[in-house]
């Protein structure tokens, strides 16, 4: 019976669903040009007001992606400015993240399962470890986001589907 790593549960996901991301970014790009929309009116769209937009959601995604892979690695991850609003702005963060997560080597993550992951929040600090960290943490709210980000432009009449958000399998 094989095992999966740290590094195979976290680092390869991230990557396969940015890249996924960055093709229903190009393909919601190339829609509001054809249809001719202004294309701000896409990334700053909401599906309900009390949730952020899509360029957010997009900010936070990467966020999570790199913030993951770093705190499992034991080293801090690199922060952006966010304030990206066009789509060749979130394409071009989703890029840089891209490259900041094929930096990592297996053996940066492999064994983390029980290193402390220390959370900063509005109501302090937490304190988990590395494998419940990636579980119920990182990996929920990446795919919270990536999921929002995908039933945003949906919702605005982006024609992408399930086929889109999986990639090719």
């Amino acid at each position: 019976m094989s095992s999966v790593s740290m590094y195979q549960a976290s680092v390869p996901v991230f990557i396969r669903m940015l890249g996924n991301l960055h093709a229903i970014l190009s393909k919601a790009q190339a829609h509001a040009q054809a249809k001719g929309i202004d294309e701000l009116v896409l990334t700053s769209a909401r599906l309900y007001p009390d949730m952020l937009p899509l360029s957010n959601q997009i900010m936070i995604a990467t966020d999570t992606a790199k913030g993951c892979a770093a705190r499992l690695a034991g080293v801090t991850p690199p922060v952006y400015e966010d304030n990206e609003k066009t789509f060749a702005e979130l394409n071009e963060r989703i890029a840089k993240t891209l490259v900041y997560l094929q930096s990592f080597k297996p053996e940066q993550i492999d064994g983390s399962e029980a290193r402390e992951v220390v959370l900063k929040r509005r109501t302090g600090e937490e304190r988990l470890q590395g494998l419940p960290y990636l579980q119920n943490t990182a990996l929920p709210n990446f795919f919270f986001h990536v999921t929002t980000a995908y039933a945003i432009l949906r919702h605005n009449g982006v024609e992408i589907g399930k086929k889109d958000y999986l990639g090719n399998t």
